[in-house]
């Protein structure tokens, strides 16, 4: 029997009434949640006299890991982060820049923030409180704080890592002393987050060794263990169902792909994410050693590693999203004035990278390519995150997804998407390399009686299923309001025949469409929104959780924009106070955007 077991079995324990408050508490959260909720406690045991309300000295000096992010990234590098300065020896905690209490900040001595950059240069929904906090004039003078920032972001948009120039540069105007200089990673993050880890690491643990000494209380340590399947390790996931839900006569097709997870140990909630690592497609594959005259047998050595081009090509490399510096790879190569003015124009390079393939510009810039070159100019292969359709209390050791499947034709060819490609052909034989993704930002309220409501056109209803499931399956007395969109009733309806049944069944208690193409006006999602104006505000005023899913380029916005008119008209507010209003619920977590 260790100590923790020793201890337990010689304490008297908690009251009913507290245990049962524990278990409300702990109700349906992932292993990794538990973890957090553990180590907190234990630390709370080991210090009493930090606890607010308790008489005693100030906490000694400790780092606090700040982290924003929208997909995940930030999150995952801030977890790394923390764990290894653990493992150095230095107090840490690790707090979701949402979570964080500002108040805190004007006596924090060390601090790291890593932040993602959304859009036209936004912050990631958890981060807009601590951001717009940072930003007024309520922040604190900084003199004391030593910090560093890790910027993550995509080179191809004109507001490149906005998020991590505007906080580094924020917290130095606030006195604050630059420990490591701000590092800033593209989508291939590993190149710049490793160095940034490294180094600010070194300079923490040589600050701490010249500071005052830590407490000599230890407080007890829950090792967080990392699930035995993980995004550099995935769990091969037999493939159960594929099958359409959209009619033959439907533009596009959508696929129901149910996957089993049974031996994975893998566990997720509802708003998780699923993340695939696929295969280019073999077409794809071909047409790049086609068009640039390559071999796909000969050897490339590259970061240390060596293999035929052709599988660089096929499981290492992205053929299918372009990027900035691409494009300034092959206006070198094919020294082309055209390609050199786009990336000197915002609106051009933003159109170029929009509207093209990597394919697509190597076809229209001819130039002299070797093997090595193109491995290095090409990006890294990145798994695709899909929302998750399912709720495991429902559907057990299984996990679905909705996946539409990208296919078009362009400058004279066919595209392919390379990941729906190879869900969409995985037949009921095959596995696709899956791991979890966590989104704790987009999670059903945990007071069942809550009201909820879920915007959520095309695929971006794929969450709310395992919403609707997962308060069924728990009982939840709160309302639930689908409002789904899609381009034709009779052929794109996403699970329409389970929106029925729920509502029948009482597990959903309203449902608003809107078809866009179904009348002589384009009819969306926002158009629907206005229509219920008054009933949504009576919801939202009632104490409802609001949820996005979906495009984040331009279905986001204009919902966004629909509910800041909802809340000016049936709220009797000004624009100005619907918008901080709504920020209010974002900070609170009432309202998620789960946004791509």
């Amino acid at each position: 029997m260790n100590a923790l077991q020793a201890h337990l079995a010689s304490s008297p324990g908690l009251a009913d009434d507290r245990q049962a408050l524990l278990r409300q508490l702990v109700d349906g959260l992932d292993p990794a949640e538990l973890y957090w909720i553990a180590a907190w406690v234990a630390n709370q045991a080991a210090h009493p006299t930090a606890r607010p309300g308790v008489a005693g000295p100030a906490h000694s000096a400790r780092l606090t890991v700040l982290y924003g992010s929208q997909t995940g990234n930030a999150r995952r590098i801030a977890e790394r982060f923390a764990a290894q300065a653990e493992a150095a020896g230095l107090p840490v905690r690790l707090l979701r820049a949402g979570a964080y209490a500002t108040r805190e900040l004007a006596d924090e001595r060390y601090l790291a923030v890593v932040v993602s950059t959304q859009g036209e240069g936004e912050p990631p929904d958890d981060a807009r409180g601590f951001v717009e906090f940072l930003a007024s004039r309520r922040a604190p003078k900084l003199p004391k704080l030593h910090y560093t920032v890790l910027g993550l972001g995509d080179s191809s948009y004109p507001q490149f890592n906005a998020m991590g120039r505007t906080l580094d540069a924020r917290l130095a105007e606030l006195g604050a002393q630059r420990l490591a200089p701000l590092a800033e990673a593209d989508v291939d993050i590993e190149p710049v987050a490793a160095p940034w880890t490294e180094g600010a690491l070194a300079l923490l643990r040589e600050r701490f060794a010249h500071d005052a000494p830590i407490a000599s209380v230890t407080p007890l340590r829950v090792a967080a263990t990392r699930p035995q399947f993980h995004r550099e390790r995935p769990f091969a996931a037999p493939v159960l169902a594929n099958q359409r839900i959209v009619s033959r006569a439907s533009e596009r097709d959508v696929r129901h792909v149910e996957l089993s997870l049974e031996g994975s140990g893998l566990r997720y909630a509802p708003g998780d994410a699923l993340g695939v690592w696929h295969r280019n497609p073999a077409s794809l594959v071909t047409a790049f050693l086609t068009v640039l005259s390559l071999d796909g047998d000969s050897a490339v050595t590259h970061d240390g590693k060596t293999q035929p081009l052709r599988e660089w090509l096929a499981r290492e490399r992205e053929l299918t999203r372009l990027s900035r510096p691409l494009v300034q790879a092959v206006a070198e190569r094919a020294d082309s004035d055209v390609l050199r003015a786009a990336l000197e124009q915002p609106e051009a390079i933003r159109q170029l990278l929009a509207s093209h393939q990597p394919i697509d510009l190597l076809r229209a810039h001819r130039a002299d390519w070797d093997a090595a070159a193109l491995v290095a100019a090409l990006r890294p292969l990145t798994p695709r995150l899909y929302s998750i359709a399912s709720s495991a209390r429902a559907v057990g050791e299984e996990v679905h997804l909705t996946v539409a499947v990208v296919d078009y034709h362009a400058h004279g060819e066919a595209h392919l998407g390379a990941a729906s490609r190879w869900i969409a052909e995985a037949g009921e034989d095959a596995t696709l390399d899956v791991f979890v993704e966590p989104n704790e930002r987009f999670r059903l309220p945990a007071d069942g009686a809550r009201d909820v409501i879920m915007i959520g056109p095309g695929t971006g209803v794929a969450p709310f299923r395992a919403f609707v499931q997962e308060r069924q399956q728990a009982g939840a007395s709160g309302r639930n309001w689908l409002v789904f969109g899609n381009r034709h009733g009779a052929d794109d309806f996403l699970y329409q025949v389970e929106w029925q049944q729920a509502l029948k069944d009482g597990a959903l208690h309203r449902l608003d469409v809107a078809f866009s193409r179904d009348q002589a006006g384009k009819r969306y999602v926002q158009h629907l929104l206005r229509e219920r104006g008054a009933e949504l505000y009576t919801w939202l005023a009632g104490g409802a959780h609001l949820y996005v899913c979906g495009d984040a380029a331009q279905m986001a916005k204009d919902v966004h924009a629909a509910l800041v008119e909802i809340v000016a008209c049936h709220g009797g507010k000004t624009p100005e106070a619907a918008q901080a209003w709504l920020c209010e619920l974002l900070q609170d977590g009432r309202y998620a955007r789960d946004v791509y």
